[in-house]
């Protein structure tokens, strides 16, 4: 991929527009995506992530605006862009009446390597990716972590200067998700630019140099993830409590007390929300021990990504995008 022209920039788009009908998609969407980083592109059910990524890897024509991709012009050079990008969607794309090793060659051999050469690479990618010893199964024997990491791994049999990741990790397992954030910061490691779609936010935050969030079609937010925290100039009251059967009373007494939403966490336990002072969490915590709620610990701190989504587009984020 020696001819791809020198720029600094991977993505640059402005104003990218596609409608459906009278439905707007995407709506006049801007991005900067700088070479060899990761960049989350966030949004709630709906807001138009796909259809982007889409058509910055060329599968859907844009409505208006522009846009280059690894220099290339977006409308003009389509061509080019392809054979210098891969996608890896929601779904998997290999065939799954074949063995592992067998779609790695098969893509590879349509990719003009030579028999030797993707029987070589398809082995190295099973190697690389804990997959070796699955080889020779039918994929639709594979576990869903094995499936994603397939999939990836056939995204990248010719390594592509700029993979379009989208939500590489829904339903897998912490450890499934983890083996392929491990995938994510090895491949950038070696220059691969990342754009990913996820509906995790702790994905985002510990992946992601820059993050995007777009809801109805727009970006409305953009920066570090230290950036998109700090904007909200509140701080996060986390609280963990002994009994989970306490938790509906104790989101009932935060509430009252903090006079802003209580955020449900992942744990049955735990509780968080925005304060803006000490004295007001002191307030809310002195209100649960009288209550005789027993907390085990809590911390004062700066907000989540959870609450920054939910506070830019009032909805939460762990919901799949709809196809659009």
């Amino acid at each position: 991929m020696n001819d791809q022209p020198q720029k600094e920039l991977a993505i640059k788009a402005a104003g990218l527009v596609k409608k459906f009908g009278e439905e707007r998609a995407v709506d006049g969407v801007d991005l900067a995506v700088q070479r060899g980083t990761v960049y989350g592109f966030l949004g709630p059910n709906g807001a138009g992530k796909t259809t982007t990524i889409r058509m910055l890897a060329t599968l859907l024509s844009p409505d208006g605006g522009s846009a280059t991709v690894l220099g290339y012009d977006l409308a003009t050079e389509a061509d080019k862009v392809r054979s210098h990008v891969s996608l890896t969607g929601q779904f998997a794309s290999v065939d799954e009446d074949l063995t592992g090793l067998e779609n790695l060659i098969l893509i590879g051999r349509l990719m003009g390597y030579t028999r030797k050469e993707a029987r070589d690479r398809g082995t190295e990618l099973l190697h690389a990716f804990g997959l070796e010893d699955a080889a020779r199964r039918q994929v639709k024997k594979y576990s869903g972590g094995m499936r994603r990491r397939i999939d990836i791994a056939a995204s990248i049999v010719v390594t592509p200067d700029l993979l379009f990741l989208d939500e590489p990790t829904t339903g897998l397992d912490p450890r499934s998700r983890n083996q392929v954030w491990s995938i994510v910061r090895t491949l950038v490691s070696t220059g691969t630019t990342v754009l990913l779609t996820t509906q995790y936010l702790e994905e985002a935050d510990q992946l992601a140099d820059r993050i995007a969030v777009i809801d109805r079609g727009r970006i409305i937010a953009e920066g570090t993830s230290g950036e998109l925290k700090a904007s909200l100039g509140t701080g996060s009251l986390q609280v963990r409590l002994l009994h989970p059967e306490d938790r509906p009373r104790a989101e009932q007494l935060l509430a009252e007390k903090l006079n802003t939403s209580i955020i449900l966490e992942t744990d049955p336990s735990a509780l968080s929300a925005q304060v803006s002072d000490t004295t007001q969490a002191s307030t809310a915590l002195s209100a649960l021990t009288k209550a005789n709620i027993e907390v085990t610990d809590f911390s004062l701190g700066q907000p989540s990504l959870d609450e920054v989504f939910l506070q830019l587009t009032g909805k939460p984020a762990e919901e799949e995008e709809a196809v659009k």
